[in-house]
């Protein structure tokens, strides 16, 4: 696995976070409590002064793990920063599966039209699925949250708003040229507060959290931030394989998305 620039990595993000804070009217963030999204809120305290000027959203199917409730009260209590939570119904689904598929968009429809939101970051990086790689820093969404993945902006000389005409709302990323290792480095280099399923436990670690409905834990004696970057220079297992919606073939995986999955 190819480690990065720290450095510039972390330049980078934090200026789209903050192109979007000063570009958009309202905005949010999403929180899925794993070690991307909480990555993407230490970026944000850099970009703004140790404060997370904007709402920060957690989807919740009410069966996500203890500890990962446990984590987002603690850190949201730590950080000060406001979170809203709403709760998705679990329901079969044509698209994916009954808990995290299509039902977490709906839910979050919902709620960017109650909150007018008219932008939400989201810490997708292009190395974890195919479908991903074709997004861009700052992705339009049309008012239903469609995603037309043949017709994105260009994005030129670091200009990511130029031509972004949408009714609906815009998907900003800043963590797309991350990679797994990447983060784990940046998490020890920033003391960045993890979830705990992330270490193991008795030969067993989450390496990518979900709910408890659509995620395995994986083989794994690392337990701590060394032993979890140390074990990613070797391994040959990909990261998200503890995850059911990503053994989906990549049509189903892009329907999910142009539906506004994750």
């Amino acid at each position: 696995m190819i480690k990065q620039d720290l450095n510039a990595l972390e330049e980078k993000s934090i200026y789209i976070i903050r192109e979007a804070k000063l570009k958009f009217k309202n905005i949010a963030a999403l929180w899925s409590m794993g070690k991307d999204s909480t990555t993407m809120l230490a970026l944000t305290r850099k970009a703004f002064m140790g404060k997370i000027p904007f709402p920060v959203i957690h989807i919740d199917n009410g069966i996500d793990f203890p500890e990962t409730y446990d984590f987002r009260e603690e850190l949201a209590k730590k950080w000060n920063f406001k979170v809203i939570v709403g709760h998705s119904e679990i329901k079969p689904d044509l698209v994916g599966s009954a808990c995290c598929g299509k039902n977490k968009p709906e839910t979050l429809k919902k709620i960017m039209a109650e909150y007018g939101f008219d932008a939400l970051i989201v810490s997708i990086r292009r190395d974890e699925h195919g479908i991903r790689a074709k997004e861009r820093y700052m992705s339009p969404r049309d008012e239903k949250f469609r995603w037309n993945y043949k017709d994105q902006p260009a994005e030129l000389w670091d200009d990511y708003t130029s031509k972004l005409d949408t009714k609906g709302h815009i998907r900003v990323h800043p963590l797309l040229d991350w990679n797994e290792i990447d983060i784990w480095n940046y998490v020890k280099r920033e003391n960045v507060p993890v979830n705990s399923l992330y270490f193991s436990r008795n030969g067993f670690r989450y390496r990518s959290l979900g709910c408890t409905h659509c995620t395995v834990a994986v083989k794994s004696n690392a337990k701590n931030v060394d032993g979890i970057i140390k074990e990613l220079e070797t391994t040959k297992i990909e990261e998200r394989s503890g995850r059911s919606m990503d053994k989906e073939n990549e049509y189903v995986m892009q329907r999910l998305r142009q539906f506004g999955y994750m």
